[in-house]
């Protein structure tokens, strides 16, 4: 099984790919970790991998371009998301805040893929172009802010590759863990159908949560265009009431898809709750 880990501190993963399991794993011949500076993908001489964001707001935001080259090296396709979909082989990972949780059927799944790739972000966030069209999968590990996607990344690899027969030394170790399943059921997962994203999933930001357990509104940087991909129209044109309505009601439809259990505490006012309904109605799809 291949690992692929994408940063831009590739310097991060010395230790946790020289101890433990995951060093045994390797000397073993079970997997094979590749670790990819993301700044190796850039074009100008200052190897950008960020700029700001469209529409106002702190921080900065990663761009798409060098993770699309990235992720596209090693898959060896464009618009890596799709290809990787319909092979059925490989998943393609963006470690973000906002994504859908990380727990040991997820780890389960995993496994019964030849290929993951692990995209770390960093910053205020990833374009939301790299969740819609290149992920396969944006995945989070917990209700809490980190600097970046390394250490999920560390801590992904770790699980699954406890899961791959031989890694353990003793298959049976398994059994009995907490949330265990067995050595039967996780040889079935090896040869299931791979994590797949939800059509139309609305996927986004890379580090934070928002308000009390709602997840963070998508983010875009430049090029306002990008492979026909364009910036919502909205981030563009100045109105910043318009674009805090846009973001909020983004920032619910990501949290009902991805994460519906947040909405009950998350202290929703009479306009959060009408959004709401219409997004569960379907009555008002977001326009991007």
């Amino acid at each position: 099984m291949r690992f692929d880990l994408i940063t831009i501190f590739p310097e991060f993963f010395a230790g946790p790919l020289e101890h433990g399991i995951v060093r045994r794993a390797h000397e073993a011949g079970l997997i094979d970790v590749h670790v990819e500076d993301l700044r190796e993908f850039t074009k100008d001489r200052h190897r950008t991998v960020d700029d700001r964001p469209f529409g106002g707001g702190e921080g900065m935001v990663m761009k798409p371009e060098p993770l699309f080259e990235a992720v596209e090296s090693l898959v060896g396709a464009r618009d890596a998301g799709g290809a990787a979909a319909a092979g059925g082989s490989a998943a393609i990972v963006l470690l973000s805040a906002a994504g859908k949780m990380f727990r040991q059927e997820t780890a389960r799944r995993l496994v019964g893929l030849s290929r993951v790739v692990l995209i770390c972000g960093r910053y205020e966030g990833v374009d939301e172009r790299v969740a819609e069209h290149l992920a396969t999968d944006e995945i989070s590990i917990g209700d809490f802010v980190l600097s970046g996607g390394e250490l999920p990344a560390a801590m992904i690899l770790d699980a699954v590759t406890r899961l791959i027969p031989g890694a353990l030394g003793n298959d049976d170790s398994i059994v009995n863990e907490s949330f265990s399943e067995g050595v039967a059921q996780i040889e079935r997962a090896r040869h299931a159908v791979p994590l797949q994203r939800a059509d139309n999933a609305f996927s986004g930001s890379d580090i934070h949560l928002i308000d009390r357990g709602i997840l963070d509104y998508p983010h875009y940087t430049r090029p306002p265009s990008f492979r026909g991909w364009d910036v919502p129209e909205v981030l563009l044109g100045g109105n910043h009431e318009e674009i805090r309505k846009w973001r909020r009601r983004c920032a619910l439809e990501k949290t009902w898809r991805n994460r519906p259990e947040l909405l009950d505490g998350a202290g929703l006012g009479a306009e959060d709750r009408r959004v709401l309904d219409e997004i569960v109605r379907g009555a008002r799809p977001i326009a991007k």
